[in-house]
């Protein structure tokens, strides 16, 4: 599975998402080349904080897997993750983390609650995961204009 497969799964889920009345971020998880997750951010469904795209998806993958640790898994999200995803994108010990739009584009978009440099987090660790950004950009930038759009 290509980094652009994953990504345009993780937008399907956050359109899905934003249909159900979300906020637009979504989020696919591969491992060894398969599918393992894919999640949107349900904050206002389940009234959690905590539950954010990323977090969602690494939940579900956890369970397939059957262990919190997801070595050697590929990550695609819709925004570069917040402090909390990508603590815990790094604990979980994923290899790569794709995103498309930026902090900077979410918090045009009206997203601002916390705003903190996203690649610090994995060099205060041991460098995991890389942080890999712009893919699919474009159309990630599209959720936040329809989400907006609905608002």
């Amino acid at each position: 599975m290509t980094p652009e497969e994953l990504m345009a799964l993780a937008i399907d889920i956050c359109r899905q998402g934003i249909g159900k009345g979300q906020t637009p971020f979504g989020c696919a998880i591969a491992l060894n080349g398969e599918l393992i997750a894919v999640a949107h951010n349900t904050v206002w469904e389940s009234i959690d904080i905590t539950a954010h795209a990323e977090v969602n998806a690494l939940r579900e993958a956890g369970k397939i897997v059957r262990s919190p640790y997801l070595e050697g898994a590929i990550v695609a999200t819709t925004c570069e993750p917040c402090p909390m995803c990508t603590a815990a994108l790094c604990w979980a010990r994923v290899e790569k983390v794709y995103f498309g739009a930026t902090t900077a584009d979410a918090t045009l978009a009206g997203f601002s609650e916390l705003n903190f440099p996203t690649y610090q987090l994995p060099e205060a660790g041991e460098g995991s995961p890389t942080l890999v950004p712009n893919l699919m950009r474009n159309e990630c930038l599209e959720l936040f204009a329809h989400w907006n759009g609905l608002q």
